[in-house]
């Protein structure tokens, strides 16, 4: 693909120039100049296989009448270059990403949120070539970014081979679009990965609807048309002229699906609220693990109830809510439920329609705070639990911290948590390691509350 224009004076060819051939992924670009009314000298340039340079070669200025070019051969040598460095096999079909953080926050706390959105890329099994991240003294309303360092990073994330640009920061509506329409790559926020997430991972009907009930929210907004060339023409009195937009077809049959999916969310509600009945009829206390994501919450119900729960060392393996019975010593019994995994900057949408699923913390007795102990980012991981309890209005609710992973842990560094946090130290897969936890379980569903009674 070659693009050969005009300068109507002598002039080389410009930045706009070397962008549009970066950009759009030309071969070649050249500028012919003009004496008089002949042509004089051309300028050209050409694509270079993915480095650290720059990603195309200027050419010294030439005579138009003698300059002379075999373009086939030299395209094919540099398509051949650009096979041969690419190192991703060509039968690995994963989408192949770039991160980008552009925010005006501190760079520490922009490179650990964009460690989070690497291991969220691994969680939908997207192939992560790597991380930009810029910080910003203001926020363009339109690009997130300044024009030039979007494109620059539009033709380094071409020239690495991706396919798709995700953005740990949400993006409005308009900027969504305003990027997509400055590159063919597939364009999507750190929303709409949580979101794909999860329509992976959701396998009742409960979270099936919740999930494509969040997505139908976080798209409405976002659906954009193509003027009155896709309207329908309607007849009869009132329908003479440009009829309903394809567009507002579009938003109108969402927004009845929303509606439809809210009722359904109803219907299912009221289940829930069925099962809680029975079971405070039958008065069996109820446990519920809460955490971070990829804390360990669903092998420690397994392993202490011996179920087989799906796990997978990965972000939000499990969404679907768990509940199973542990017997303890003079037959009694609770039930103990696994929860979706919490994240910080959880999407709105998202949050209110778990809502409804989350609500059933309200019945708990007592809540199991489990807390990944190998992570760097612990503190921020507990911090974030809190905020959304808080958002949930479970603040109130008596909380056990528990360390997990102590495994990989020096042990003098679990003790020391343990007691800053008043907290418990387990490895959800080493079930010797669970007896303190039971004993204060036990402790406070029977003891505490029965001196409760008694006082």
């Amino acid at each position: 693909m070659r693009l050969i224009h005009t300068h109507l004076k002598d002039e080389p060819l410009n930045q706009d120039d070397l962008t549009d051939l970066a950009l759009l992924r030309l071969d070649m670009i050249a500028a012919i100049s003009i004496k008089g009314m002949l042509p004089d000298r051309i300028y050209v340039a050409y694509l270079l296989p993915g480095g650290e340079g720059k990603p195309y070669e200027v050419l010294a200025p030439q005579s138009f009448h003698s300059f002379r070019f075999d373009f086939l051969p030299s395209v094919r040598a540099i398509e051949e270059e650009m096979e041969r460095r690419n190192l991703i096999s060509q039968d690995d079909l994963r989408e192949r990403a770039i991160l980008i953080s552009a925010s005006a926050r501190p760079r520490y706390e922009q490179e650990e949120s964009i460690e989070e959105l690497s291991e969220l890329a691994g969680s939908a099994d997207l192939l992560v070539l790597g991380s930009i991240i810029q910080r910003l003294k203001e926020i363009n309303p339109r690009y997130l970014m300044g024009t030039g360092k979007l494109k620059g990073l539009i033709i380094d994330a071409l020239t690495k081979g991706a396919t798709l640009l995700i953005f740990d920061q949400d993006l409005s509506p308009s900027q969504m679009k305003a990027i997509t329409e400055l590159t063919e790559l597939k364009v999507i926020d750190r929303s709409q990965l949580i979101l794909d997430i999860f329509a992976r991972r959701a396998h009742s009907r409960d979270g099936k609807v919740q999930v494509e009930l969040a997505q139908l929210k976080y798209r409405l907004p976002r659906l954009s048309g193509k003027g009155t060339a896709m309207s329908r023409l309607t007849g009869g009195i009132g329908g003479r002229g440009p009829g309903e937009m394809k567009l507002e077809i579009d938003r109108r049959r969402v927004r009845d699906r929303i509606h439809l999916l809210e009722r359904e969310l109803k219907k299912l509600s009221g289940a829930r609220k069925q099962r809680k009945h029975r079971r405070i009829e039958k008065g069996i206390p109820i446990v519920s693990i809460i955490g971070y994501t990829n804390a360990g919450k669903s092998t420690l119900l397994n392993n202490l109830t011996n179920s087989r729960t799906f796990t997978e060392k990965r972000m939000f393996a499990t969404l679907d809510t768990a509940s199973r019975r542990l017997r303890f010593p003079k037959e009694r019994e609770v039930i103990i439920t696994d929860t979706v995994g919490f994240i910080r900057d959880l999407p709105k949408d998202l949050m209110t329609a778990f809502r409804s699923t989350l609500e059933e913390l309200e019945d708990a007795d007592l809540l199991i705070h489990l807390v990944d102990a190998s992570s760097d980012r612990f503190e921020q991981h507990i911090e974030s639990v809190e905020r959304l309890l808080n958002e949930l209005g479970l603040s109130g609710k008596h909380r056990l911290l528990v360390f997990n992973k102590i495994d990989r842990v020096p042990r003098e560094e679990i003790n020391n948590l343990c007691h800053r946090y008043r907290a418990i130290a387990v490895s959800a897969k080493d079930n010797r390691t669970f007896l303190p936890l039971l004993e204060a379980i036990e402790e406070y569903l029977w003891n505490d509350k029965l001196a409760k009674a008694m006082g």
